[in-house]
């Protein structure tokens, strides 16, 4: 549930697994009827956001409500195109043969929520107060820029130190969003952005509605309004989804699945995406920093059984999943051998060992039940800290006070934490760093995936961690709902192209 900067919970990450195929099975017919453009769109969500403030306060809470449907970056990514770079408030860009010179040309026309134009200058600021201002999520993202200017009013260019190959997909997040120079809107409460939404009104604790704006330069919303529903409690949702409350649901528990499909009203479907389940072993702790007790505790897990007993999902056996680049199948490199688990732990001298797992409350017990009996199978006694996310991220993630953790990491492209040996799971290879440098300093796409790919398998085998699954969330599509998005719902959810068919 981490990004590379900041994670998500409450207010930080959540997410889904990839499936290797984009949809489930289909209960429901194609919408009847013609698109009712007043119509409202209700959305059930886990997760709400602590605050509106999107540049400060970390979160796919945050990212699903109002990138995309509210703020806007000269460029965003197209999750169901396999994370293209698409344009955004650029209409076209352009980067020198070197790698250090980007080009926008910014769209013309496009107005802000308060009716304000979009001004070069407010994308020069806002690109320049995120690189400047470390409170600003993903600002170090930014580090290696040198320059950015408008020679023009209709011209962006942003000059790199060095090249790096992952800029612009930089520019579809946090740090690229763009924002008015000097407005004075509270927005940890309010917004004021591009987008074909805007924020309507926060019922703190219940719902946020977004409601299509009229002045928006690209093609209008679908729906008239979109209500995201928060209802936490799986068994809550499936309800107000029976009962007809919502029109779509994300993160649907398998085992209610039937519940749903039993109404004829929905369509269940499932999607690509980056969350990797991720067993953190803590690798500047004794006795995880004995590789042979690392490996012994991955050879203890039979990955297969783990995604049975979930219900759902993949196995994945490295830190890159297939949707990123530099993806390897790694798959049987860690097979499941309790008998050569017990082996590596007698050598290690860990025989009789008690390791702590801390987890975060939001997540299925099975995933802490599975452990507990997997590890007692090799002689580990696996005491398990259920905590809430505020817990977590001050003791794992602040303090590094834990033995082993559990998290979904939803965000693409986040190799960069196996680099960082400052990170959480105090993983520190020079090799590892080196390669993952030279992947971003490369131009060669094909290049930089071989690099990745190349450090990724130093961190499998030197067992860094276990990547426990890959996520396949389950989604109730209502029948009278067309266009609704499939992949990586977990951190993007864009909802113009939605809409509503009339009953």
């Amino acid at each position: 549930m981490l990004r590379r900067t900041a994670l998500a919970t409450s207010a930080l990450l959540i997410g889904a697994l990839l499936l290797t195929s984009c949809t489930g099975s289909n209960t429901a017919a194609n919408p009847t009827g013609q698109p009712n453009p007043d119509a409202t769109l209700t959305v059930r969500l886990s997760l709400e956001p602590s605050n509106l403030d999107i540049r400060r306060t970390g979160g796919a809470a945050l990212e699903q409500a109002l990138v995309d449907n509210v703020y806007q970056g000269l460029v965003t990514r197209d999750a169901d195109q396999d994370n293209a770079i698409v344009p955004a408030l650029a209409t076209e860009w352009n980067v020198s043969p070197d790698g250090l010179t980007y080009t926008f040309t910014l769209r013309q026309g496009v107005t802000f929520h308060d009716g304000s134009e979009l001004t070069a200058n407010d994308v020069v600021t806002s690109l320049q107060t995120a690189k400047d201002d470390a409170t600003i999520a993903d600002s170090a993202a930014l580090a290696g820029v040198t320059s950015i200017a408008s020679p023009d009013a209709s011209t962006i260019v942003i000059t790199l130190a060095q090249p790096n190959i992952d800029f612009l997909f930089t520019l579809t997040g946090r740090a690229g969003l763009v924002f008015r120079s000097g407005d004075t809107t509270n927005l940890q409460t309010a917004a004021n952005g591009t987008g074909p939404f805007r924020v309507d009104d926060w019922n703190t604790g219940q719902s946020l509605t977004l409601a299509r704006y009229d002045g928006y330069w690209g093609e209008r919303a679908g729906v008239a309004e979109v209500v995201l529903d928060y209802i936490p409690d799986n068994n809550a949702a499936v309800n107000a989804a029976v009962a007809g409350d919502v029109d779509v649901a994300l993160e649907i528990e398998p085992e209610l699945r039937s519940q749903i499909e039993g109404t004829g009203a929905f369509t269940i479907e499932s999607g690509l995406t980056t969350d990797k389940g991720t067993l953190a072993f803590n690798n500047q702790r004794a006795p995880l920093t004995d590789e042979r007790v690392r490996e012994a505790l991955r050879l203890a897990i039979d990955h297969d059984a783990l995604v049975e007993t979930l219900g759902s999902g993949d196995t994945l056996s490295g830190p890159i999943p297939p949707l990123d680049p530099g993806y390897e199948d790694l798959t049987g490199t860690v097979p499941f051998d309790p008998d050569r688990s017990r082996e590596l732990l007698a050598e290690a001298g860990a025989q009789n060992l008690t390791l702590a797992l801390t987890i975060p409350n939001v997540y299925p017990g099975s995933i802490a039940t599975f452990l507990v009996s997997a590890f007692a199978d090799v002689g580990v006694t696996l005491q398990v800290k259920q905590v809430d996310f505020t817990a977590w991220l001050q003791d794992v993630y602040t303090n590094k006070d834990y033995d082993l953790s559990f998290v979904r990491h939803v965000e693409a492209r986040d190799f960069g934490n196996w680099a960082d040996p400052t990170y959480y799971f105090g993983y520190d290879n020079p090799e590892v760093q080196s390669l993952y440098a030279q992947a971003l300093a490369t131009t060669d796409e094909q290049q930089s995936a071989d690099l990745l790919a190349e450090a990724a398998r130093i961190v499998s085998d030197q067992d860094a961690a276990d990547w426990l699954f890959l996520s396949t969330p389950l989604t109730a599509v209502g029948s009278n709902v067309a266009n609704f998005p499939k992949n990586s719902l977990n951190v993007r959810l864009p909802l113009a192209g939605v809409t509503v068919s009339s009953e």
